[in-house]
C-alpha cells in the first residue's frame, strides 16, 4: 500500500517533534506500506528524518499563510493524492479536503479550537481568537468526515466528541512519545530546611508565555511565599507572545525588580531542554487548556516532583503522582507549591511514579500504534469494497 500524508499545515511545536519523531521510529513495512509520501513546506520537509520508503513533496503554496494554506488544501491536495495512487491519506494536522478519492485517517492536537473559553483569553478581536474558529469550524468538519480519527488522550476524545456531538467514525487513543535523552531517575529531595536564600529552592516552569499557561499568576504564587520567608526560586523557560508577554515582563519588574527570585531566561532550543530539567528541584505545570501535554510527561521523565494544573487532562496524565491546584488562583497555586517543598519525602515518592509512569510514552510505540491504525482503516475500505461489488453482483 501507500500511504499519503498531508503535512501542509504542519510548522514547528508538538505537531512537528510528532510527524518527525513517527516517522523516525516507523516501520511502515510491517504494517503493508510500502511507500509513504508526504506533503509538507520547504522547512518541515528539512526537520523530517530521511528513510528509504519516504517521499517528501514541497510546493509554494505550502510555505503561504493558513487562510491560503487551506484553501488550496481544498483545490490541490485531492489531486496529488490521486496522482500518487495513494490507498489512503493521512492528516495529523486536523484538517482534511472536503473531498478526499482515498480514505482518510486526521488526528485531534490541538484543544483551543475546541475550548472556546480557553480561547477567549486571547481577546475577543485577536488574531488568534480569529485562527481558532477557522481551526474549529475546518477541523471539526474534517473529524466529521474522516474514516478514522486518533486522539492523544481521553479527555481530548470526551471533549470533542461533545462539541461536535457525537462522532460515529472508527476512532483510536494513541498518545505521543517522547525522547530517551529527557529519562532521568529520581534524585535525592532536599528538605526545605536546608535552604536559603543563598541557595533557594529551585523550581522550573517551561512553556510558551501565554494567557492559557498561567505564568502570571505563578510569579503571583511565589512572590506570595518569599514574603513568607520561604526560600524559593523559579526559572520560567519560554518565547514571550504578544501583549501577554509584555504584561509578564512588566509584572516580574514590579514583583522582583532585582530579579532575585522570578528569572525568566527566554526561550530555549529544544535540543538542549532537557538539561533545564536536570538542573531544577521541582517543576511547575500551571497550563489550563492541553490535549496531551508534552511538557508534563518532559517533567515526569526527568524524575521530578510536580505541581500541576487540575485543568484538562493533567490528571490523567499525572495521576497520582503531583499535587494540583486551580491555575487562575494564585493562593491554589502558593499553597500546592508550599506543600511540595515542605515534604521531601513526598517529593520522593511522587518523583519516582511520575518517572515510572513516563516509561509508557515511547515515540516506537506511537508510531506502530498509528500505522496499525492508518493500515486498518484502509483495510476496512477494501474490505467496503469487495462487499460492495459483491452485493452489486448478486
Amino acid at each position: 500500500m501507500h500511504l499519503g500524508i498531508d503535512a501542509s499545515n504542519i510548522r514547528q511545536g508538538g505537531g512537528l517533534t510528532h510527524l518527525s519523531e513517527c516517522l523516525a521510529a516507523a516501520e511502515p513495512a510491517q504494517h503493508g506500506f510500502e511507500r509513504v509520501t508526504v506533503w509538507c513546506s520547504a522547512a518541515t520537509a528539512a526537520a523530517l528524518p530521511q528513510r528509504p520508503w519516504l517521499y517528501l513533496c514541497s510546493t509554494a503554496w505550502m510555505d503561504a499563510p493558513l487562510p491560503v494554506r487551506l484553501l488550496a488544501q481544498q483545490v490541490f491536495l485531492p489531486g496529488y493524492v490521486r496522482a500518487a495512487r495513494c490507498d489512503v491519506l493521512f492528516s495529523p494536522g486536523g484538517s482534511l479536503p472536503l473531498w478526499c478519492p482515498v480514505p482518510a485517517v486526521t488526528m485531534s492536537q490541538n484543544m483551543l479550537p475546541f475550548e472556546p473559553l480557553e480561547a477567549a483569553r486571547f481577546g475577543p478581536w485577536s488574531a488568534m481568537r480569529a485562527k481558532m474558529r477557522l481551526l474549529r469550524y475546518s477541523q471539526g468538519r474534517s473529524f466529521q468526515r474522516a474514516q478514522g480519527l486518533i486522539f492523544l488522550t481521553r479527555y481530548a476524545q470526551t471533549q470533542v466528541s461533545a462539541a461536535l456531538h457525537g462522532l460515529s467514525q472508527r476512532t483510536a487513543l494513541v498518545p505521543h512519545g517522547i525522547e530517551p535523552r529527557f529519562l532521568q531517575a529520581p534524585r535525592a529531595a532536599r528538605a526545605l530546611s536546608a535552604c536559603s536564600l543563598e541557595q533557594p529552592f529551585r523550581l522550573l516552569y517551561v512553556s510558551i508565555v501565554m494567557p492559557y499557561k498561567h505564568q502570571l499568576e505563578v510569579a503571583h504564587a511565589v512572590a506570595q511565599l518569599r514574603a513568607q520567608g520561604i526560600p524559593v526560586e523559579i526559572r520560567f523557560v519560554g518565547a514571550l507572545w504578544g501583549a501577554y508577554g509584555r504584561e509578564f515582563q512588566r509584572l516580574l519588574e514590579r514583583l522582583d525588580p532585582r530579579r532575585e527570585f522570578l528569572l525568566y531566561v527566554g526561550a530555549a532550543a529544544f535540543q538542549a531542554v532537557h538539561h533545564l530539567y536536570q538542573n531544577a528541584e521541582a517543576f511547575v505545570f500551571a497550563s489550563s487548556c492541553e490535549n496531551l501535554p508534552n511538557i508534563l510527561i518532559e517533567a515526569m521523565a526527568a524524575g521530578l516532583p510536580i505541581a500541576c494544573s487540575h485543568r484538562g487532562p493533567m490528571p490523567e496524565v499525572l495521576g497520582e503522582a503531583g499535587v494540583y491546584f486551580d491555575p487562575q488562583a494564585p493562593r491554589s497555586i502558593a499553597a500546592a507549591l508550599q506543600q511540595l517543598m515542605q515534604d521531601s519525602a513526598w517529593r520522593t515518592q511522587s518523583a519516582a511514579l511520575a518517572w515510572r509512569q513516563a516509561q509508557d510514552f515511547g515515540w516506537a510505540r506511537c508510531a506502530r500504534d498509528t500505522f496499525t491504525f492508518i493500515a486498518e482503516v484502509a483495510q476496512d475500505n477494501v474490505q467496503d469494497n469487495v462487499q460492495g461489488k459483491a452485493q452489486g453482483k448478486a
